[in-house]
């Protein structure tokens, strides 16, 4: 993991994306932040982490567009809440972390080949297909983008789910796909002419 720069400068901020931040579900409360750290402390995997929660907050309400997205941090949360409970000010945390994976997806900032970013991708273009998630399809997709020599050597295993009725291969529908589609369409053009 690469080490992050410390210090940082007025011509890196993006104000635009603070003001972002503050208009996503659950970053309404962003500014209310008095860096207390308690997200932080509750946080299983901050040690883990290149930013901790508190530090990604700072960064986010500031517009360090750039560092936030291309962090590990938002990839690393397990959406465990601790942070959102623990916070004195109410601050909806791990609704942030959300709403920040969706931006470095949709800004193509994320880490490649890193799985949990391939993983939402994956799996909201398979609800937009189908409506419905398959596991095997899922699955084969990740690894075949991320790690594909360990995706051969789970053949034997997904050999054995596949024997026992554990794993299927036919793509899994709904009825109404079309209507489906339509909707998240129309979810996808509001969203583009709110930020607009």
């Amino acid at each position: 993991m690469a080490v992050k720069s410390l210090i940082k400068y007025e011509v890196e901020r993006d104000p635009a994306f603070a003001l972002w931040v503050t208009g996503v579900i659950g970053g309404e409360r962003i500014r209310n932040c008095i860096q207390c750290g308690l997200c932080s402390a509750s946080c299983p995997l901050s040690p883990y982490m290149d930013f901790t929660p508190r530090r990604l907050i700072h960064m986010s309400r500031e517009g360090f567009r750039k560092d936030v997205l291309e962090s590990f941090t938002i990839w690393l949360c397990t959406s465990c809440y601790s942070c959102t409970v623990e916070c004195p000010r109410r601050i909806r945390v791990t609704d942030v972390m959300y709403a920040l994976k969706r931006r470095a997806i949709e800004d193509g900032v994320y880490p490649r080949r890193f799985p949990i970013p391939v993983l939402a991708s994956e799996f909201g273009a398979m609800i937009r297909r189908n409506g419905r998630v398959t596991e095997t399809w899922l699955v084969f997709r990740v690894f075949l983008k991320t790690a594909i020599l360990r995706l051969l050597g789970m053949s034997k295993l997904g050999t054995k789910l596949f024997l026992t009725g554990r794993m299927g291969i036919k793509p899994e529908t709904i009825r109404g796909r079309k209507q489906l589609q339509t909707m998240l369409d129309a979810v996808e053009a509001h969203k583009k002419e709110m930020a607009a």
